[in-house]
């Protein structure tokens, strides 16, 4: 404005050059200071737009740093979980064809529920072509009669109380054998050998020759026991001879002595022992056979020291064997050994069965059935329980492929199906097929996590 004339003087000047053309989102020192002087004037719009520029570029940034690069897709042994390479190809253990791993597989998988971690162990995912792979299988827990019964292993034995030896207590020639193999089964009274003794022909004549002199002083009119002490003290040397009563009576009623005495068998049973042939010398304290009684025989069980308390005497057993496979033979517990065995941790449980047709022949093997109260409670297959330590552990199927590792507490078992006391709730589905396999992959996995620091 003019001083003078007090008008507005207006004056041209020339355009200033264009700014140079600079990139959408630089901005110059100059121009930036200007803008923010502007921008003060005029409230705020310029550094408010200014601000909204600044967060998009943040947001570009932010959007570049999450782009993930594009994945590879890895191949694993359905067989070799530890077989992991990043194309197809086959498994350089098993030859099998490595299958197209899934994302979860691939980048690890956290366990479904933390307080259900099992150390050591980790939750695994397996798509449904590997599971068919492996030949997975699952069961339901579910809720049925425990106890009541549990199996065993047993070996037919002998019943030690049913074995004879057959002694010689005086010594002699074997004249002749009767039993001439071992296994023949023979019958009490029945004669084994006869043997030649110059002893026992001796014997023979002091006994005719006490039973004459009974008999004279008998017709000589002396008393009527005359002489009995004389031939009872003749018949017992006998007799402490095992010379059989049959054999007195006849050396009584023919008075000719015998050259050779036969010896009989004190049971009846087979023989399982021979140790004489004829004519050897046998010698006194000679043992030349050995009869077993098998009408009867034992059944030697093993029972871990956990199921002990529930053994009894007098409790019955049910044993089945491969060689009858369609039958079943009945017995009861008739001792429980005091003394455990330091390496397998089980105590011998000895079983006496009937035997009267010797269908049961020692040192058959077989399945014993021990019987005893019943009860409800929770079951699952014996197979579905997997030894992890000191732990018992079971894999639990999630659904869509995961499996979650689950230690639980187990009770009494029938060889079938055991009973968890904790760990597990009824209708909940475990693996009971293939579950070492995912035990080790679930081993591998957390040994993995564990070098990661995960």
């Amino acid at each position: 404005m003019s001083e003078q004339s007090g008008q507005p003087t207006q004056t041209t000047e020339p355009m200033p050059p264009p700014p140079p053309t600079r990139p959408a989102r630089r901005l110059g020192a100059t121009a930036l200071l200007a803008t923010l002087a502007v921008g003060a004037a005029g409230g705020g719009g310029i550094v408010h737009l200014l601000g909204h520029r600044h967060a998009d570029e943040h947001a570009d940034h932010g959007m570049a740093a999450t782009k993930a690069p594009e994945k590879k897709q890895l191949y694993q042994c359905p067989m070799h979980p530890t077989i992991v390479q990043d194309h197809p190809g086959d498994c350089p253990i098993c030859g099998m064809k490595l299958v197209p791993m899934d994302d979860a597989s691939a980048a690890g998988e956290k366990p479904a529920a933390d307080a259900e971690k099992v150390e050591g162990l980790a939750a695994v995912t397996i798509e449904p072509r590997r599971q068919q792979l492996i030949g997975l299988r699952t069961a339901e827990a579910a809720r049925g009669t425990v106890g009541g019964s549990w199996r065993t292993n047993g070996r037919v034995a002998v019943d030690e109380t049913r074995v004879r030896h057959v002694n010689v207590k005086v010594g002699g020639f074997v004249e002749r054998i009767y039993v001439d193999f071992t296994g023949k089964p023979v019958a009490k009274g029945q004669a084994l050998f006869s043997i030649y003794s110059p002893e026992v022909v001796s014997a023979q004549n002091e006994y005719l020759l006490a039973k004459r002199t009974q008999d004279a002083l008998a017709k000589g009119g002396m008393l009527s026991g005359s002489g009995e002490d004389l031939v009872a003290s003749a018949r017992m040397r006998l007799k402490h001879w095992d010379i059989p009563d049959s054999a007195i009576e006849e050396l009584a009623r023919t008075g000719e002595p015998r050259r050779t005495i036969s010896l009989v068998s004190p049971i009846s049973g087979v023989v399982t022992k021979k140790d004489v042939v004829e004519g050897a010398r046998i010698e006194e304290g000679a043992m030349p056979y050995e009869i077993t009684d098998l009408s009867s025989v034992w059944v030697l069980a093993d029972v871990y020291e956990s199921e002990l308390p529930k053994v009894r005497i007098g409790m019955p057993a049910v044993l089945t064997l491969q060689a009858f496979p369609n039958r079943t033979f009945k017995g009861k517990v008739v001792f429980i050994d005091p003394l455990l065995d330091k390496e397998t941790r089980t105590a011998k449980v000895r079983l006496a069965f009937p035997n009267p047709k010797g269908e049961l022949k020692p040192e058959m093997f077989g399945e014993v059935v021990l019987k005893s109260g019943q009860r409800q409670g929770l079951r699952v297959p014996v197979d579905a329980i997997v030894r992890s330590g000191t732990k018992d552990v079971v894999f639990v199927a999630l659904g869509d492929g995961k499996f979650q590792p689950r230690e639980v507490q187990v009770g009494e078992t029938d060889g079938e199906a055991v009973e968890i006391v904790r760990g597990l709730d009824a209708g909940e589905k475990v693996v009971t097929r293939a579950n070492f396999l995912v035990d080790s992959e679930s081993r591998l996995k957390a040994s993995l996590a564990a070098m990661g620091g995960k």
